[in-house]
């Protein structure tokens, strides 16, 4: 018998004598634990696994994701390394975008020894936005790309008394011409920015707002139709904050996220940017800097019922209406001339006044600009930003409003919060509000707590909240239709907090 066989039998005999002795249970010999085999295991202790491993795997997937937005292209071994993740496992979530549409491989990063990587990217043309803003009597739309790039925007100007039917009727042309531009991506969601203040539920980051500046439009149900007619998730805010969101990326990455910008015009608001981040307040209104105690003298009665607020006496319309008695009282003769050549004056025409040298006009503006900035320097006392940007119909008469509510910002705010402060008129004009809409559905629809919704899934449309939103939307419209107008979203807002 050959070696190999004999060592072969005496292995097997000792295994069998090994088996024999644990089946026959001697006393002597140890009992192995007790152990509860797979076959056995708890149903409820699986299940628990399950969700677990598909909530890291989520988690993952959506780090990733955040990671390939934030910078221009990584290689595989950057976003091992800034996510903390092992290479299988980005391997495998890299595969998942990748099938997704959500990223793409392309170009060469730098060797650091053998070959060079691949350079992977956010996919920005994955999907498509609608964005809108209405505001000062204009209506602008714009179709985006998921890296807020507009690729088409359009402008015209509405009467500001366009029933709520007219703009729905006009804004559904519109985002429709949008589409049959572009093409197959997908519709992800909808911007929009509406005059006034946009009370939200707090707490729900899809919700039907009440737009309690525009009560027509929020008894038409205009949200709801545009939910019900585009199937997307849509984010309302005022037109205000829109542009804030906008004005947020022209400023210097070194001066940080801490911003506020002002909307000079028959109405005056504010958008404040906290970290980076809109700040809203609890009902989604903040920054209604209009209706801020202008001081004693002051009686002028404003559209909210109280008197001397600052839009009585800064606001355009208060700003023309002074300018017009001035001119009938021969405080200034051009002025008077225009008044008596147009019919009437705008505050354009205030502005064309001032820089040809009008002393009241000058004055007028001035005026205008010290009692903004000195309510406007109790919020960089309060918040201590980083950059003001004014902008509005006032801020573009020239640079005796601006000059002035930076010298009231300067004299009644503290030394070391204006030490570095800088204070400009916006640059990007009307398209703010469009770019401003774009950044913020991207933000919403990439929160870390949202788009763990639907990253498995490939789309914003598979989240949980976004079929809800939309049946709730179709709900409200349907019961319309059998007992007419609902309670307002206001309403429902009070019910869902009872």
């Amino acid at each position: 018998m050959h070696a190999c066989a004999i060592v072969g039998a005496k292995k097997q005999a000792h295994f069998k004598g090994r088996v024999a002795v644990v089946k026959a249970g001697l006393p002597n010999q140890p009992r192995a634990p007790t152990r509860v085999t797979d076959e056995r295991e708890s149903p409820a202790s699986g299940a628990t696994d399950r969700v677990r491993a598909l909530q890291s795997e989520r988690q993952s997937l959506a780090a990733i994701l955040d990671l390939l937005r934030r910078t221009d292209a990584s290689t595989r071994l950057d976003i091992e390394r800034e996510a903390r993740l092992g290479r299988a496992v980005v391997t495998d979530r890299l595969a998942t975008l990748s099938r997704f549409g959500l990223i793409v491989e392309s170009g060469i990063g730098r060797s650091i020894g053998g070959r060079a990587p691949r350079l992977v990217r956010f996919h920005a043309e994955a999907g498509r936005l609608l964005v809108a803003n209405i505001h000062r009597g204009t209506i602008g739309v714009g179709l985006s790309d998921l890296g807020s790039r507009l690729i088409v925007e359009h402008y015209e100007d509405i009467e500001p008394s366009i029933s709520a039917d007219a703009l729905f009727e006009r804004l559904e042309q519109l985002f429709s011409w949008l589409l049959d531009q572009v093409g197959s991506p997908d519709l992800w969601g909808i911007g929009l920015g509406v005059p006034g203040p946009v009370e939200s539920l707090r707490g729900s980051r899809l919700a039907l707002p009440t737009l309690g500046a525009t009560p027509d439009w929020e008894s038409a149900r205009l949200v709801e139709r545009l939910l019900s007619r585009f199937e997307v998730p849509a984010w309302v805010l005022s037109a205000v904050q829109m542009e804030t969101m906008g004005e947020l990326g022209t400023i210097k990455p070194e001066l940080g996220g801490d911003m506020l910008f002002v909307d000079l015009g028959t109405e005056i608001s504010a958008g404040v940017v906290s970290n980076g981040r809109l700040h809203r307040g609890a009902q989604g209104v903040a920054g209604e800097i209009g209706h801020v105690y202008a001081g004693e003298g002051h009686v002028a009665i404003c559209g909210c019922g109280n008197v001397g607020c600052l839009e009585t006496v800064a606001g355009c319309e208060a700003v023309v209406q002074q300018a017009v008695a001035a001119a009938r009282q021969g405080q200034s003769r051009v002025l008077l001339d225009t008044l008596e050549r147009n019919g009437g004056l705008t505050i354009s025409d205030i502005g064309a006044a001032a820089r040809l040298g009008d002393p009241y006009s000058a004055d007028l503006l001035a005026r205008c600009g010290r009692h903004i900035g000195t309510v406007m320097a109790t919020l960089v006392n309060m918040l201590n930003p980083s950059a003001v940007i004014v902008g509005g119909e006032l801020a573009v008469t020239g640079d005796i409003c601006i000059a002035a509510i930076r010298e009231a910002i300067y004299r009644h705010s503290q030394p070391l919060l204006t030490r570095d402060l800088n204070i400009t008129r916006s640059r990007m004009g009307r398209s703010s509000g469009l770019i401003g809409a774009t950044k913020v559905v991207t933000d919403e629809i990439f929160a870390p707590t949202f788009v763990e919704g639907w990253i498995t899934a490939g789309s914003p449309l598979a989240h949980p909240d976004v079929g809800r939103i939309i049946a709730e939307a179709r709900q409200a419209l349907d019961e319309q239709r059998k007992t007419g107008p609902l309670p307002s979203s206001r309403g429902r807002m009070a019910e869902a907090r009872g």
